[in-house]
């Protein structure tokens, strides 16, 4: 079935704005939850504050929907970011925290946009999660952790040597395919929630590329 102009243009706006949600406020809450992460936990309750409000609006229905899935994220990274980051065993359990919501929001058939991006997203760490695993870099993260972000730059440059090795770059490869493979998929959809799923999933890999990246010229 052809997808009509207005759809497509739809398609694109939610899926930027799903990539603008996962890309840009964790350099926001990134410094925000390390000094004050009580705001950052309370600050969730303005963003499901104003989720519910753009919800309950028709015209703004599809983007409260979006922020509402935000709001996961966010908290999700305001309770591991701000007292558990020393541990990355708990890491993907504590980004996980939305996931039986949105599981019986899905199955009720609610929230769609919204719950797709936080699925999405959570996908995306978890591959980033599972990298992390396979590569060995689990003691750098627990060492970056424990410094102040001046004193992290040594501890990058060590975990750079660690993956740029044949296993390292073989499975940067492979899971990069694999999330592009997954994004690519959804974008063939044409429903709404599957191309703020593939932001999601896309924007992931943004996020991952500039850490390494700031790591590489720290």
């Amino acid at each position: 079935m052809p997808v009509s102009p207005t759809q497509d243009h739809r398609s694109w706006k939610v899926f930027g704005a799903a990539s603008f949600l996962v890309s840009v406020p964790v350099f926001f809450q990134a410094p925000l939850v390390r000094l004050f992460p009580w705001i950052s936990l309370v600050s969730t309750l303005v963003w499901v504050i104003l989720g519910i409000w753009l919800y309950n609006r028709s015209q703004t229905r599809l983007w409260g929907d979006l922020i509402l899935g935000f709001s996961w994220s966010w908290l999700a990274g305001s309770i591991y970011w701000g007292w558990l980051r020393w541990e990355p065993l708990v890491h993907l359990p504590v980004e996980a925290i939305g996931v039986p919501f949105a599981a019986w929001c899905l199955f009720r058939g609610w929230g769609k946009i919204g719950n797709y991006f936080y699925l999405g997203s959570l996908l995306g760490t978890a591959i980033t999660d599972v990298y992390f695993y396979l590569t060995g870099l689990i003691p750098y993260w627990r060492k970056v952790m424990e410094v102040e972000p001046s004193q992290a730059a040594s501890i990058f440059k060590l975990a750079l040597v660690q993956i740029q090795t044949p296993w390292g770059i073989s499975w940067a490869v492979v899971l990069v395919n694999l999330l592009l493979g997954v994004s690519l998929w959804a974008l063939q959809k044409s429903q709404l929630h599957w191309w703020a799923f593939a932001g999601a999933v896309l924007s992931t890999l943004v996020v991952d590329s500039l850490f390494w990246i700031a790591a590489y010229f720290a």
